[in-house]
């Protein structure tokens, strides 16, 4: 094929040269242009919010060159640039294709691996992602609709399993990451669903939208301000935080298998043929049998067997060796045994003892 495949780690520093020259081998063999004096568009790398600087995004030019001032679209953010930045973190006042910039001005932190886009100015920005926001009313008028109350009524009604998570990382690019480990998770009949997943630290609003959805609250390299803290532990909310993916998506794991329902299992315990009825007025019918395997139970289910054929499952009514009441009967010894709301028992029918044992799947 054409996919270069490098076995890289960047904990152990292996493979990262081999990495550097395949990724020259790429471009010297690739027929890559891009006009400078072209429209500006590329992509973002990294974005982030940060108290001093506001938002700040880490931009890869792809056409055209990117000037201080210019006005950016990426997604539903956008801004007058006030600083760049290179990768050495020098300010520059222009970058043109292939260069990587750091870029403040943007009035929201836009996903990582949106387009962005220069626009003359701040209002045809809002013009575009007006038009995107109709774009996506229309399609979600189109789709079925689940609203989130909707969802909860099933869940406490038993009728879905799921687990509602909010989560908040501190850069956008860690999110993508989390979201799709997460969702790996969510298989078989317990569902993750993620209500929000937003770069910064946990405020009041992640609670209280924790509060009216029951959910999680995760976060990743974050902190929890004081007053979300607070209402955090009037309201019962839990917050757990973490620096290390792997650990994240362990404990949810745990979680999950603690939601699922408990797999039936059924142990078979013994089995034992009819040798003779009784029918006693007032008791109903008594089948003498001898146990031919294992043992029989009067705390174990019984499944009736006819011709190999099943023609009855149920519970024991009275257990009984001679005339004296017991809890098991082993096997080469006879019984009499009589069996809840059944009385149809004939001479030459099977019966097998089991249990049913629950285990965590």
């Amino acid at each position: 094929g054409n996919t270069l495949v490098v076995p890289v780690s960047a904990k152990m520093k292996k493979g990262l040269e081999d990495l550097l020259e395949a990724i020259l081998l790429v471009s010297d063999n690739m027929d890559i242009l891009a006009n400078p004096n072209g429209k500006v568009i590329g992509t973002v790398i990294e974005a982030r919010l940060d108290k001093a600087k506001g938002s700040t995004a880490t931009l890869l030019v792809q056409n055209g060159t990117l000037q201080e001032g210019d006005t950016v679209l990426a997604g539903n953010a956008f801004g007058k640039i006030r600083a760049m930045f290179d990768f050495r973190g020098h300010k520059i006042k222009s970058a043109g294709p292939s260069s990587p910039v750091q870029v403040l001005g943007l009035g929201d932190v836009p996903a990582a691996g949106e387009v962005f886009q220069v626009v003359t100015n701040e209002r045809e920005a809002r013009s575009i992602i007006e038009a995107n926001h109709a774009k996506q009313a229309e399609i979600n008028n189109n789709a079925p609709k689940a609203t989130l109350e909707q969802l909860f009524e099933k869940f406490q009604a038993g009728e879905v399993k799921e687990l509602p998570l909010i989560i908040k990382a501190d850069v956008q690019g860690s999110l993508e990451p989390i979201v799709n480990s997460l969702n790996d998770l969510s298989k078989g009949d317990i569902k993750i669903n993620i209500l929000q997943a937003e770069p910064g630290n946990i405020t009041e609003n992640d609670i209280m939208l924790a509060t009216a959805s029951k959910a999680i609250v995760i976060g990743f390299n974050v902190q929890v301000e004081n007053s979300a803290r607070s209402l955090a532990d009037s309201e019962g909310i839990s917050i757990r935080l973490y620096d290390i993916i792997y650990r994240m998506t362990e404990d949810i794991e745990k979680a999950l298998k603690g939601m699922l329902e408990p797999e039936v299992k059924e142990v078979h315990i013994g089995a034992a043929t009819v040798k003779a009825i009784f029918k006693i007025n007032k008791v109903g019918t008594i089948a003498g049998c001898r146990v031919t395997e294992g043992e029989l139970r009067r705390n174990g289910k019984i499944r009736v067997l006819r011709n190999g054929s099943k023609v009855f499952e149920g519970e024991v009514s009275s257990l009984k060796h001679e005339k004296d009441d017991v809890k098991e009967v082993r096997q080469g010894f006879e019984c009499g045994i009589s069996l809840k709301g059944y009385n149809d028992i004939l001479e030459g029918d099977t019966l097998e003892c089991f249990t049913l044992e629950k285990n965590i799947k």
